[in-house]
């Protein structure tokens, strides 16, 4: 339990590491403006320094901008994701502030591009092992909660309200390169991990008995089972189905490797429920 912690701590740091790179080597030095609260941080320190003479860090408003956030994520969404959400948070704003800003290339579409990627990756990796680069994601999971809508349209409000501001300011140019970097990392993220809102866990193991409570202390989900049998061996078995939102399915991996390594076990898009879905 220590060791996977460890691991999960080494891998938050990683990508908050990630996600300060991208930001000081490439999107800052040529003005494009990230995704969420790293945007709207942004956003907010240059037009401060701009119209107020106010130097305020990116890091420190980055930091200030999540409190409020921590606080409503360990209400609606839970103790464990919220730690290592803030942990996140609290290091990515570390590293943007002793990272020197500087630029390494002189185009703006490279700047784009390889500030999108490398923040994906940063912010993949993190959603992918249970916890989130905070702000914008669990105020769209609170609400996505709330109305039983997803996430999507609420991430997509957000962020164009943070580039018709930056076109509004700076130019529409700068905001073009914005939607690239947004396009990029979007696919990027979806690369190594989901966005889909909810998922459905079909999971075929000889375990049910152990799979069953397992899920059900830690998820909390209810379990339809239904009978399975082997096409090829001819051996009857057991299929879990279970629908988890996506910031759940790190949790159902360890589940899995824990109960049963070789449960066969297929995760499909979930477009839309109908009937109870538990939302707390």
């Amino acid at each position: 339990m220590i060791w996977l912690q460890t691991k999960k701590l080494a891998v938050v740091t990683a990508g908050s590491l990630l996600v300060a790179l991208a930001m000081n080597l490439f999107l800052i030095p040529a003005n494009i403006y990230s995704s969420g609260f790293t945007g709207i941080a942004q956003l907010l320190s240059k037009v401060l320094g701009d119209y107020t003479r106010i130097q305020v860090s990116l890091g420190f408003l980055l930091f200030l901008l999540n409190i409020p956030v921590a606080i409503l994520g360990w209400k609606k969404v839970g103790k464990s994701f919220t730690v290592y959400s803030f942990i996140s948070v609290a290091l990515s704003s570390l590293f943007l502030t002793v990272i020197p800003i500087k630029e390494v290339s002189g185009d703006i579409l490279l700047n784009a591009v390889f500030g999108g990627v490398i923040q994906a990756v940063g912010v993949g990796i993190t959603l992918k092992w249970g916890a989130s680069t905070g702000g914008v994601d669990i105020i769209a999971m609170v609400l996505s909660r709330m109305k039983d809508k997803p996430i999507g349209p609420y991430m997509l409000v957000i962020n164009g309200v943070i580039i018709i501001t930056a076109g509004f300011l700076y130019g529409w140019e700068k905001a073009l390169y914005t939607l690239v970097t947004l396009y990029t990392s979007t696919r990027v993220i979806d690369a190594i991990h989901t966005r889909h809102a909810k998922l459905t866990a079909m999971i075929i193991t000889k375990k049910t008995d152990e799979m069953k409570k397992a899920i059900q202390e830690k998820l909390v989900r209810g379990i339809t089972i239904l009978p399975a049998k082997g096409a090829f061996s001819n051996e009857a078995r057991e299929m879990l189905m279970v629908v988890i939102t996506r910031y759940e399915l790190y949790d159902l991996e360890r589940i899995l490797k824990e109960v049963d390594p070789r449960a066969f076990t297929n995760i499909i898009q979930t477009t839309n429920i109908y009937g109870f879905f538990r939302k707390e």
